[in-house]
């Protein structure tokens, strides 16, 4: 169930990668504020349901909850839609896609949950396969962009990293102390601390707006409204409601290796988008991928 759950959060947020793509005329604050705000008002219309089990949620729940949004919401996709608009999808998912492995190291040394010899045969699976992906990427889409932009869009995807290595790691350690906390509950709770850093975030962007930038809505106020709650609802409720289910069912561990699932869901939908099949390479990446995960699995149940 764990696994399956990891599973799902992944594939819905693999959906954040092509979006800056759709809509690559909005800022990446417009992408990234207007996400939260989506996902805000779903949190807001679902809390009248849940209100009992959000009553009980202590001072500091409400503290970690606006930490987790900010970091591992707010800042999170900031830093990758705009690392995806300055370097393209290649390079910030090859980026993203060493969370598995960082997450797992960063894990396991504050756990010391199994053994290293055990956990490197996954993690060295998973590393070649992002290499492999993302080689294949690289050379079908090099030269599209300029070196300075490719520079910009790597360190602002390393910021992303950064704040999903934290994100998962200290979500994870909260569920475990807090385990009367429902996935649901937590999920709507990070959705209603988002609300206001969003609408206080997009206000800023109209105090300070971008003159090529029609605020609020821009060029396309339709299709940028859709997929902003498309984004809400699937990847940030539904989402973080699966992933939390799988932190309190995995060890960290094992759930960071698991968020290799985003990084090929990421792959698989920018496929679709341009319209072309993998490669060998990529596909021999992509199973090397899965294979990592598999053996990450295998180890952590023989644990």
């Amino acid at each position: 169930m764990g696994i399956a759950c990891a599973l799902g959060a992944g594939m819905l947020w693999g959906l954040v990668f092509v979006v800056p793509l759709l809509l690559p005329e909005y800022p990446p604050a417009m992408l990234s504020f207007g996400r939260y705000f989506g996902f805000g008002l779903i949190a807001l219309l679902l809390a009248w349901s849940d209100r009992a089990r959000l009553s009980r949620l202590q001072r500091q729940d409400w503290r970690m909850a606006f930490e987790l949004a900010l970091v591992g919401n707010i800042l999170y996709y900031l830093f990758l839609a705009s690392a995806i608009q300055l370097a393209g999808a290649p390079l910030p998912t090859m980026l993203i896609g060493t969370l598995p492995i960082i997450i797992a190291i960063v894990a396991n040394f504050g756990s010391a949950a199994l053994p290293w010899r055990r956990l490197l045969p996954s993690l060295t699976a998973i590393a070649i396969g992002i290499a492999l992906v993302n080689r294949h990427e690289m050379t079908v889409l090099g030269g599209q962009r300029s070196a300075d932009d490719y520079l910009r869009g790597a360190l602002l995807a390393m910021a992303a990293v950064a704040a999903w290595t934290w994100y998962p790691v200290r979500n994870s350690s909260w569920l475990r102390q807090r385990p009367q906390i429902g996935s649901g509950t937590w999920a709507l709770a990070q959705g209603l601390t988002t609300l206001p850093l969003a609408a206080v975030g997009m206000a800023a962007a109209g105090v300070w707006p971008d003159d090529r930038f029609d605020y609020p809505l821009g060029p396309q106020p339709m299709r940028y409204v859709g997929l902003m709650l498309t984004l809400g609802f699937c990847a940030s409720w539904l989402g973080t409601l699966l992933w939390n289910r799988a932190s309190q069912l995995l060890p960290t561990a094992l759930s960071g290796q698991l968020i290799v699932f985003e990084t090929v869901a990421a792959f698989a939908y920018a496929f679709i988008w341009r319209g072309s099949l993998p490669g060998g390479s990529a596909l021999l990446g992509i199973g090397l991928l899965l294979a990592g995960v598999l053996l990450g699995v295998r180890a952590f149940r023989g644990a």
